[in-house]
């Protein structure tokens, strides 16, 4: 008779102990990676800030920078006024813009499961700037009148796309969206040939996407909408992995019906924001999202998003505004110069039956 040196009871719990062990080992790994991802992409903003602030042409020491920042001066009102009113305000735009934008497009190729739905693929960022476009050459609005446009012409974009497309996810929504898009552009080139010059030269940012008149009012407006968006976009996206199941298995799972759609309208609302910074930025919220679950070997990551799209704009407002010859480049036409062939290749890779992610 074998007499077992153990009880049943006691084999089992030591066989439990053992996978939930070995589950911890296996979510730490993914846990480490995204510490150290977003890391290193906070160091990479950080550096291109600085980069953008004392390079360019008019240059600056780092303790010159940061004695003008604090207050101090350096005795040269000329390079105190460049700093403050011009560097300091635009690359915080970029930032503040760009971390909208990756956001936006993080929480919309997640939730529609696509990674073609971003928010300037489906129309979001051209509705905006064709209600920038019509408050400004058909109303005369200015300033602020025509920023509220703008979100407001992203919100009616997005309700007018769902409407049409009946749903979420899948290429349908891609493709009204498209088609919105092209409508809405052919609106504002209407709108421009029957504007004069002079209006039109005003106009122009809101089809390119330029950092251009940065100034601390649109920094004061960006901080204020990632202050009171960026709390309900950490709330609403707690299931976001469980809604790229799609959104039958995630409400069987317990996800509320309605929480993809808040977090859908949170994310409008970003693009939105950011398109009333620095107009619609192409391809900006496009990239941002898969380069940021490309260095997370595939994991979605809306911080590392917002900071992957921060880099872009910060990078892509210096090169243009400092090493394209002679002449001043929007940061809307870098970005799209960019985005273009990444929308290619990632089109090529989904043709050859590969998944884009």
């Amino acid at each position: 008779m074998t007499v077992l040196s153990e009880r049943p009871s006691e084999v089992l719990t030591h066989v439990v102990t053992a996978d939930v062990e070995r589950v911890r080992r296996a979510r730490r790994g993914p846990r480490r990676r995204h510490a150290l991802v977003l890391g290193g992409l906070a160091a990479l903003t950080f550096a291109l800030f600085c980069v953008h602030l004392l390079l360019g042409g008019y240059t600056f020491t780092a303790p010159d920078a940061v004695r003008i920042i604090l207050g101090d001066g350096i005795g040269r009102p000329t390079a105190e006024f460049i700093m403050m009113e011009s560097k300091l305000p635009r690359a915080l735009t970029a930032v503040g813009v760009g971390a909208c934008f990756g956001i936006g497009g993080a929480v919309f190729q997640t939730t529609l499961r696509n990674p073609l739905a971003s928010p300037d693929i489906i129309g979001i960022s051209t509705g905006a700037s064709t209600a920038a476009v019509l408050a400004l050459l058909t109303f005369g609005l200015r300033g602020d009148a025509v920023a509220l446009a703008s979100a407001a012409g992203a919100v009616a974009t997005a309700l007018l796309v769902r409407w049409v497309a009946g749903g979420l996810g899948g290429y349908r929504l891609v493709l009204v969206g498209v088609g919105v898009a092209a409508s809405l552009l052919a609106v504002t080139q209407y709108l421009f040939t029957r504007a004069a010059v002079w209006d039109v030269q005003l106009a122009l940012r809101w089809i390119t996407g330029s950092l251009s008149d940065a100034d601390w009012s649109k920094v004061q407006v960006l901080a204020l909408a990632l202050a009171v968006l960026l709390p309900l976009v950490w709330w609403s996206s707690r299931d976001l992995r469980v809604n790229e199941l799609g959104e039958d298995a995630a409400v069987g799972l317990g996800v509320p019906r309605r929480r993809p759609d808040l977090l859908m309208l949170v994310a409008v609302l970003l693009v939105a924001a950011g398109v009333a910074g620095a107009g619609p930025v192409a391809f900006l919220a496009f990239l941002s999202a898969p380069i940021a679950r490309g260095l997370n070997k595939g994991r979605t990551s809306i911080a590392g998003a917002a900071l992957v799209g921060a880099c872009i704009l910060l990078a892509a407002d210096h090169v243009g505004a400092n090493y394209i010859g002679d002449v001043t480049m929007p940061a809307g036409i870098i970005t799209g110069a960019v985005g273009a062939p990444f929308l290619l290749w990632l089109m090529a890779r989904g043709a050859t039956g590969r998944s884009p992610r």
